[in-house]
């Protein structure tokens, strides 16, 4: 098939815009290293879209959070993404938690079966020199193409270290210790499973994170910063001796059925699969090494016998000074045939890739159209993380961000802090159905 634009990588971003395009009635050509024989050092399969560390796409929540008022918007816009998500739904609270095996399927299906878009497994090493192209190569982009994307922009690419949680199977679980609880009892009110610690068995468990054996980083790595929203938890508890009560282990708004009381310290389990066989505990992403892992995780209570279906790591993520070499399209600006998309733009999290990757997508239809597509408003959640990524941000100092409040102009004058967000999502969703309507 002669195609009208290239994507290449077939992860959250690129799916998304190869859908978004090939709904458009143009042909796409796909193309995705995977498959063809090469892996990364995260992944674990050759299905588009997988998802390699959480299964989260987090708060769903469209009036009070920032990230599921992305979910409304990109929902609106006929989201691939979000529509596999809804329907490869698990139970989590007030999130979005997905069958991480069913989502990546039912995404490789759909893309694979649109007549517009040819999926080629390949590896590719260099920009294109002619014709449109998304670049959606993600934080693992392999090395031929990261040093094409050196050579054109003139600017090192920034670094960061990602880290990935570890994954228990059901059974192994003893529930009677652990038990089913939503923090607060949101949502179904037991989509969480919760192990209890006390006040000795978390300053143990402390301990062992700080003395714990950890992996060794290259020369090259040394010198690479961990992203706040995925740190590992044993840099967190280096920190302070109760770093980790106020964040992945905090006991707030979970009654021990022992007691009858919150825990001195918690440990949140989250469903990974329909199934329900498989929960990875969250916040556990780590750099521990793997003996170190099961030696400690199984102190928790609950966990003793835990068998893992996989075990936490660590991988370098690489992104782009955005702010400096993109247009408010995402055009490279001194190659404009060029778009990039996804983790490699600087943005964080699965939705927020996925969302850069659809508005490339759109940006690259109307280019081909012959239109003009205007960025979404800065008030909107898209136009927010949109504008944060090529422009608002300090090239200098750019660092990967998730979506959220802060990216919005604030509202003015005087209000109650509790009535805020519900002030922000209001004024976005009409700033967003007038950008539409437009």
């Amino acid at each position: 098939m002669t195609h009208d634009i290239h994507i290449i990588g077939g992860g959250l971003a690129g799916s998304e815009a190869a859908w978004q395009l090939a709904e458009a009635g143009f042909r796409v050509k796909l193309s995705e290293m995977r498959g063809s024989g090469e892996m990364t050092p995260a992944h674990h399969t050759d299905g588009l879209a997988e998802l390699v560390c959480s299964n989260s796409f987090r708060s769903d929540d469209a009036v009070s959070n920032a990230v599921g008022l992305l979910h409304a918007e990109m929902r609106a816009l006929g989201s691939l993404i979000l529509r596999e998500g809804d329907l490869h739904k698990v139970p989590a609270g007030s999130a979005l938690a997905v069958d991480r095996d069913g989502f990546s399927a039912g995404v490789t299906a759909a893309i694979t079966a649109h007549p517009n878009i040819t999926v080629v497994r390949e590896r590719v090493d260099a920009l294109p020199e002619t014709g449109l192209a998304i670049i959606a190569t993600g934080p693992l982009t392999a090395a031929g193409l990261a040093s094409s994307i050196g050579a054109a922009t003139g600017a090192d690419a920034l670094a960061f270290f990602d880290a990935i949680a570890p994954i228990v199977h059901f059974e192994s679980i003893d529930m009677d210790t652990a038990w089913f609880q939503s923090r607060w009892n949101k949502g179904e009110g037991k989509d969480y499973i919760n192990c209890a610690l006390d006040k000795d068995q978390y300053a143990a468990f402390h301990a062992g994170l700080i003395a714990g054996e950890k992996t060794e980083f290259k020369e090259w790595e040394k010198d690479t910063p961990y992203f706040e929203g995925c740190m590992p938890i044993e840099v967190a508890a280096e920190r302070g001796f109760d770093t980790l009560r106020f964040g992945p282990m905090k006991p707030v708004g979970l009654d021990d059925p022992r007691t009858g009381r919150w825990p001195h310290a918690a440990v949140q389990l989250r469903q990974d699969n329909a199934q329900g066989t498989l929960w990875n505990i969250v916040g556990f992403q780590t750099k521990l090494k793997h003996a170190e892992q099961l030696r400690l995780f199984r102190t928790i209570p609950g966990l003793e016998n835990a068998e893992f279906a996989r075990l936490g790591g660590l991988h370098r993520n690489t992104f782009i000074r955005s702010p400096e070499l993109l247009d408010e399209t995402l055009r490279l600006k001194n190659k404009p045939n060029i778009r990039f998309a996804g983790q490699i733009t600087g943005c964080e999290g699965y939705i927020e890739s996925a969302a850069i990757g659809l508005l490339a997508g759109r940006f690259a239809a109307a280019e081909l159209a012959g239109k003009t597509l205007a960025p979404p408003p800065v008030e909107t959640a898209f136009g927010a993380l949109l504008h944060h990524i090529t422009g608002a941000a300090v090239a200098e100092t750019y660092q990967p961000m998730n979506v959220n409040f802060g990216l919005m102009p604030p509202i003015p004058g005087r209000t109650k802090k509790a009535d805020r967000k519900k002030m922000y999502t209001d004024r976005a969703r009409a700033a967003f159905g007038a950008w539409m309507a437009a």
